[in-house]
C-alpha cells in the first residue's frame, strides 16, 4: 500500500496510511459483529418473516452458524501462519537472504507453468500456502524454545517474587 502512495508529501502518506488503517478497522470489526449477531438475525427472520423465503433464509442461518463459527479459528490459524510467514520471508528478502523467498516465487511459477489455465490468482494461493508452511515450520521450530527454555525461565522469575 506504502508503495503506491506516489506523492512524497509526508501528510499525504499519513493521512493515506491513517485512513487505510480505519478502513481496515472498521472493516474486520464490522466483520466480527455481522458474525455475532448473524445468529440473532437469522432467528428474528426465521420467527417474524413475512415470507416463506425470509423465514427459510432466517432458519439456514441459524442452521449454519455453528458451522461457520466453528470454521473461523481454522481460518484464523491458517491465516496467521500466512502472514508470519510472509512478513519473516520478506524481512529475510531485506537483510539480503532472499533465497527462501525467492524458492518459494520459483516454485509458485513452476506450478502456474504446470497448470496451462492458471494465472496470477493460481500462482499468488500457490505463494500463499507455502508461506504458510513457512510460518508453520516457525512456530514448530519455535515451540521446543518456549516450551523448554522461555517458560521455564519466566515461571523461575515470577517464582522468585511471589
Amino acid at each position: 500500500m506504502l508503495a503506491q502512495i506516489t506523492s512524497g508529501n509526508l501528510w499525504v502518506t499519513g493521512a493515506a496510511l491513517a485512513l487505510m488503517a480505519v478502513g481496515i478497522t472498521a472493516l474486520v470489526y464490522g466483520s466480527v459483529a455481522a458474525l455475532v449477531k448473524a445468529d440473532d438475525i437469522g432467528l428474528r427472520m426465521a420467527q417474524l418473516g413475512h415470507f416463506a423465503l425470509t423465514r427459510y433464509i432466517g432458519t439456514g442461518i441459524v442452521k449454519t452458524m455453528p458451522s461457520v463459527l466453528a470454521a473461523i479459528p481454522v481460518i484464523g490459524t491458517a491465516a496467521m501462519l500466512w502472514v508470519g510467514g510472509s512478513i519473516v520471508i520478506y524481512g529475510l528478502e531485506v537483510l539480503d537472504w532472499g533465497r527462501i523467498g525467492h524458492q518459494i516465487h520459483d516454485i509458485a511459477a513452476m506450478v502456474v507453468g504446470i497448470v496451462d489455465t492458471a494465472d496470477a490468482a493460481f500462482g499468488w494461493i500457490v505463494t500463499a500456502g507455502l508461506d504458510g508452511v513457512f510460518g508453520l515450520l516457525q512456530g514448530l521450530a519455535a515451540l521446543p524454545v518456549v516450551t523448554y527454555l522461555l517458560a521455564p525461565v519466566a515461571r523461575s522469575i515470577a517464582g522468585s517474587r511471589g
